[in-house]
């Protein structure tokens, strides 16, 4: 084990950011938000949805966030626009994303006629959303992959004038804009070049639905496009001086004659899924979304193991832990575990809010029950309703932090 003298330290200190656990004032998602998503089959899939649920949920463990999903397979700005009232607004919600524009485009060649429509319909939500006084984040869709979609290398070009308008509907409201379209097509890009038969890097199966790591590439897009925080929590120990320093974390000594601290941090990491590691070359390897950091300066030579809870979950040289690593995309350990049962409980509740939203909003009622689902439908709804209530608050329960033990020893 690694010997190094905290005497001056011996004695219990915090090292916190004042609500560092709360959303910046300007952060378009707020405490207590209720918050929709509205799409087409690419939201309906509760892939890229759940993604950002799971961080919003870990990095603001006490913002008490609720969601909604109203995605529909098939769906355009136009079918969108049509139902904003009874699928969006009759739910109350005070932040909606929306995210139409691959089916508006047709798969084709550009046609300006469905981009007039798209434009329209689109503009015509976001009327409705600030009228009833809620927040929107407007959305470009993903690109679609040429390598899994045969005339991929035309559509994606296609998108491209199919989605410009977007950026300046958004301003007219006064809502942001996140340019996905771009931000995946980049990324798309280097995956051309360096996997350029999707073998190994393929987040769309078939070029434009997604598969988990397409969803891990789209929240990735949204959140950063919406200036979402990258830093969960930060130690740093520097053995020459004895320092100390850590933000979003209270930190207490246990051993001063080694590296070996109870931590607490204010959020929890996104739980990083195996299946989504493909991306990291393609997201900046998370560092400015999930950033989860431990820097221990001074040290020897050598290899060394990070411990959590006795739990080795990581091997860093002197030179890396030096610098500075994140432990944020680990995909186990202590405190992955933790975050984990936070994203299956998220999955767990989505899939009653799907069944509410697909078995009983969009149920397909024959004529002769017609008055009978008239009476039932209302209390139906508000009956799983209270079951998602039930569900979310479980989720927001499971979310508070713990403390852990870390060390830094001497790898075997």
């Amino acid at each position: 084990m690694i010997r190094i003298s905290f005497s001056v330290l011996l004695a219990a200190f915090a090292i916190s950011s004042a609500n560092a656990a709360e959303p910046a004032k300007d952060y378009f998602f707020q405490p207590k938000d209720r918050i929709v998503f509205l799409g087409d089959s690419i939201t309906e899939q509760y892939q890229y949805s759940n993604a950002i649920e799971l961080y919003l949920t870990t990095r603001f463990p006490d913002a008490n966030f609720f969601f909604l999903n109203a995605g529909i397979g098939g769906d355009t700005a136009n079918g969108g626009s049509g139902r904003f009232k009874n699928h969006v607004l009759d739910e109350k919600p005070t932040k909606v994303t929306i995210n139409f524009g691959m089916n508006d485009g047709g798969y084709g060649k550009f046609n300006p006629q469905s981009n007039k429509v798209f434009v329209e319909k689109t503009a015509l939500m976001l009327d409705m959303a600030t009228k009833a006084g809620v927040k929107v984040a407007l959305l470009s869709p993903n690109a679609v992959d040429p390598r899994n979609k045969s005339n991929g290398a035309e559509y994606v070009e296609t998108q491209k004038q199919f989605y410009a308008p977007l950026k300046d509907i958004a301003a007219k409201f006064e809502f942001p804009f996140v340019d996905q379209y771009a931000i995946t097509r980049a990324a798309q890009d280097k995956m051309l070049v360096d996997d350029p038969k999707a073998e190994k890097a393929k987040p769309y199966p078939d070029g434009f639905h997604t598969a988990a790591p397409g969803g891990m590439l789209m929240a990735h897009a949204i959140l950063t496009g919406l200036k979402s925080p990258a830093l969960v929590s930060d130690v740093s120990f520097d053995a020459a001086s004895k320092k100390v320093t850590g933000k979003n974390c209270t930190v207490t000594v246990v051993d001063s004659a080694a590296i070996s601290f109870e931590r607490k941090d204010e959020a929890l990491p996104w739980a990083v899924q195996k299946d989504w590691l493909p991306m990291l070359p393609y997201t900046n390897e998370l560092k400015d979304l999930n950033w989860y950091g431990l820097q221990v300066t001074g040290l020897k030579e050598g290899s060394y193991a990070v411990k959590i809870d006795g739990v080795e979950v990581a091997k860093f040289s002197g030179e890396e832990l030096a610098k500075g690593v994140n432990l944020g995309n680990l995909t186990a350990g202590p405190i992955w575990d933790h975050a984990d049962k936070v994203y299956k409980a998220i999955e767990a509740k989505n899939r009653i809010v799907q069944g509410r939203f697909r078995g009983v909003m969009l149920a397909n009622v024959p004529e002769w029950l017609a008055d009978v689902a008239k009476e039932r439908k209302p209390m139906e709804l508000e009956k799983r309703l209270a079951q998602i209530v039930e569900a979310q608050k479980a989720v927001n329960e499971l979310v508070k932090p713990k403390s852990h033990k870390w060390e830094v020893v001497a790898a075997k």
